[in-house]
């Protein structure tokens, strides 16, 4: 599901067109919707776990968190494609040099081109991205970013201001270049290819649409070779 997906299943649940919501992990949503309208938040989680797609719904003093799940939102990614977090964004953009780690625009740049790199290597050894079930750890941050991204992209349009999704990017980008360094998705050595290895393939996949959006929603060309 995507996060319009969740903000659509509980506004249905409670009468109202939208709802506020933020991502607040991987895989997981809040929103403040039933304090704000003075409802019973349990009764509302209840409508709420009867939607597709949603695994789960807890309450904590009117706040609702929602999961639907880490492999759920990395293929909600996949499936959207070029359409993912799309939004009319004010231009914006990082300085081109330096080309160091310093300078968060070549961190984006750089996290995109990486993640390319990751797909054109995965083919060439013959491994297919599978689900992004099993990932943990500095993984999940990259799967929190991706779930952040459409709503700060939205706010960037709301604000008529790109920073609010630059912002989103660099983090992104921050959360991948470490799962890219230390958490690697192809077979190192003599390792024979396996579940872990698809997974973040996918999730590489799933980081490369993001960050491409991102990068020509403010109005940059992304680059796969830096």
């Amino acid at each position: 599901m995507t996060p319009a997906d969740v903000s659509s299943a509980i506004a249905r649940a409670v009468g109202v067109r939208e709802v506020p919501l933020t991502c607040v992990g991987a895989g997981l949503y809040g929103s403040p919707v039933a304090l704000r309208m003075g409802l019973d938040p349990e009764g509302v989680a209840e409508r709420v776990r009867e939607e597709p797609g949603i695994l789960g719904v807890e309450t904590s003093g009117g706040f609702l968190t929602v999961s639907v799940g880490v492999a759920e939102t990395v293929q909600s990614v996949l499936d959207e494609g070029d359409a993912y977090g799309r939004a009319e964004v004010p231009r914006g953009g990082w300085a081109d040099r330096p080309r160091i780690f310093e300078n968060p625009g070549f961190r984006v740049r750089y996290a995109y081109a990486r993640a390319v790199a990751v797909g054109r290597r995965a083919r060439d050894l013959g491994l297919r991205g599978g689900t992004a079930e099993g990932l943990r750890g500095e993984e999940l941050a990259v799967v929190g970013a991706l779930g952040d991204f459409p709503g700060r992209a939205a706010q960037a349009e709301r604000e008529r201001d790109a920073s609010a999704l630059m912002k989103c990017l660099e983090r992104l980008a921050d959360a991948f270049h470490g799962v890219y360094e230390r958490c690697p998705a192809l077979p190192q050595g003599d390792e024979k290819p396996g579940a872990v290895h698809e997974a973040r393939v996918t999730l590489a996949k799933a980081a490369r649409i993001a960050l491409g959006n991102g990068l020509k929603m403010i109005g940059e060309t992304p680059r796969e070779r830096i």
